[in-house]
């Protein structure tokens, strides 16, 4: 019940979901097969035998989406996956793209 003089407010919250990224996986000449089914499973959990789908689709189409994400944790796994990359001496790239 409203008291005289007294103003009501309603409130309505939105909760939206965060967005989402992909991390995107691309081909190169030099990364062996095996180090990106390593990446795969040990940075983007996979299991083998979709980490070796995966790995053969970017062989042969150039690329691959490797998963959704945060933007935080699709950041964290694409830096993760590159310094790996980058100390075994391979031109390994991932870039992030909004879903």
């Amino acid at each position: 019940m409203a008291v005289r003089g007294e103003t009501s407010e309603k409130t309505r919250s939105r909760i939206r979901e965060p967005k989402r990224y992909q991390v995107i996986m691309h081909n190169d000449d030099y990364t062996p097969m095996d180090f990106v089914v390593d990446i795969l499973m040990g940075i983007f959990h996979k299991e083998e035998a979709e980490a070796n789908i995966l790995m053969m689709k970017v062989h042969k189409e150039g690329e691959a989406a490797v998963g959704s994400y945060s933007y935080d944790i699709a950041l964290s796994k694409q830096r993760t996956a590159t310094a790996l990359a980058q100390e075994e001496g391979y031109p390994f790239r991932l870039t992030i793209r909004e879903v």
